[in-house]
């Protein structure tokens, strides 16, 4: 006689090997031997764009938004929000030496460079627009164009008015109007000479930060909000963009959103639970946004964790372009810990950088293929690495543009590469410690010198 128990046991570990068998193959981790690889095979189209990006909330100085807010804040556990209570501050300063910044722009020979409007300056309070700081940026892009720089605009990166905050932010899908009134007089202001346009910079990083390991502002942990809010900003893109579309000017213009792909692969390809924390973490991450523009359907369901879902049709068609940041993935280990359920891993052979993830260009090859599920063009919107030493620029840079330029040889309509960051500047929840900067900044005397491992960006720019 079969025992019933024993054969139900048999069963679920055949379908656990199956399942990890599946995944394994259906989800292989791209590698390639370095080694064999030789960087003088490069090649870019000749209309190929080069540019540098940054955010002016990190370079511009004297912010007084969500972000100088949460600088003064404290956690839960006693640490200060920012690494060492380093403050934003003066930053680069380069709300008033963006024309040095455009020289150095010049020397690098780019020929774009991507920049955010800082919405609190534009509007400190809610029923007042500082003409003053509408006429700066006016002259920083007419300085930009006079010097054959194509100017580029984020219209939100990961800042906002403390107003805004007040009214609980993108919490709140009614507060999508506010929003979008400040893209429309930015678009009105600018578009007759700027056509490129970046609605939403990193609309999953900015949700998983700041609502589910509350690390950026808001500081909150509370995993279903942080899905909420992620499909709030992203229905805030559609709606930006099909009113920006309206506008004088735009249809000309190119108008497209900013995703940040990070990969999460398993540590031990052969745990299924290992699978189970990465299919979770790449679903909010990665797939749902893909998925939402592909489908008009948004989708979280991670049992436990968070679960919701909405649709909006209008957003298949919301993009003109996508704009790809990328910069490393992450392996993922199962832990048996609802509070803490994966824990991230290095492999001994691992290449780190400053920031605590690795130099995987074999990964930017792989996002990129990821995101062409949209049939849109690419450009890189953000690429770059943290490399106080600068004893690893170089190979950063070289990696993963060979990456690049193998995607675009194996047919993938990569248009244009943005490295992050012209300068050293404010890194967020690191403070000053990360140097992404092509060119050092000293924070004290604010002279910038071009770092030697740049030497080799400037070396492809001025050959394609």
């Amino acid at each position: 006689m079969i025992d019933i128990g024993i054969f139900k046991i048999f069963f679920i570990i055949l379908i656990i090997i199956y399942f990890t068998y599946y995944f394994h193959k259906k989800f292989p981790e791209l590698t390639w031997d370095w080694n064999k690889i030789s960087f003088d095979d490069m090649k870019f189209p000749k209309n190929f764009i080069w540019g540098t990006a940054t955010a002016a909330h990190q370079i511009e100085g004297n912010c007084t938004n969500n972000w100088s807010e949460f600088e003064k804040g404290i956690k839960g556990n006693g640490d200060p929000n920012i690494k060492g209570s380093q403050k934003s501050g003066l930053a680069c300063d380069s709300w008033n030496r963006y024309d040095e910044d455009i020289k150095l722009m010049k020397e690098l020979g780019v020929s774009h460079y991507r920049f955010s409007i800082e919405w609190s300056k534009i509007q400190p309070k809610e029923n007042i627009i500082d003409k003053s700081a509408i006429n700066h940026y006016h002259k920083m892009i007419n300085s930009l164009i006079k010097n054959n720089i194509i100017p580029v605009i984020t219209l939100y990166h990961f800042t906002h008015p403390i107003w805004f905050e007040k009214k609980g932010a993108f919490e709140k899908k009614s507060n999508i109007l506010f929003f979008r009134d400040f893209c429309e007089l930015i678009f009105n202001q600018y578009s007759s000479k700027v056509n490129f346009w970046c609605t939403i910079n990193e609309p999953a990083v900015m949700t998983s930060m700041g609502y589910f390991n509350g690390e950026f502002p808001p500081g909150k942990r509370n995993p279903q909000l942080s899905a909420i809010v992620l499909n709030n900003l992203l229905d805030a893109h559609v709606e930006v963009y099909h009113a920006l579309k309206k506008l004088n000017n735009g249809s000309e213009s190119q108008i497209g959103i900013v995703k940040n792909i990070n990969h999460f692969d398993p540590w031990r390809r052969w745990n299924i639970l290992d699978w189970v924390v990465t299919w979770a973490v790449n679903t909010f991450f990665n797939n749902s946004t893909i998925q939402y523009f592909k489908t008009g359907k948004y989708s979280v369901k991670i049992p436990g964790i968070m679960w919701y879902s909405s649709r909006n049709d209008l957003a298949k068609n919301a993009n003109d372009f996508i704009g790809l940041n990328y910069y490393s993935h992450n392996y993922l280990q199962f832990n048996w810990s609802f509070k803490e359920p994966f824990i991230v891993k290095y492999k001994n052979q691992d290449i780190m950088t400053d920031m605590p993830y690795t130099i995987y260009g074999e990964g930017i090859y792989r996002a990129i293929e990821d995101i062409s599920k949209l049939n849109l063009p690419i450009y890189i919107t953000e690429n770059g690495i943290a490399d106080a030493k600068d004893n690893r620029r170089e190979l950063f840079i070289k990696r993963y543009l060979y990456a690049v330029s193998e995607a675009i040889k194996s047919g993938y309509d990569v248009r244009g590469y943005f490295y992050w960051s012209l300068l050293d500047n404010f890194e967020w929840a690191f403070g000053y410690d990360m140097k992404f900067g092509l060119h050092e900044v000293d924070f004290t005397t604010q002279i910038r010198k071009l770092r030697t491992g740049s030497l080799y960006f400037k070396k492809i720019i001025n050959k394609t």
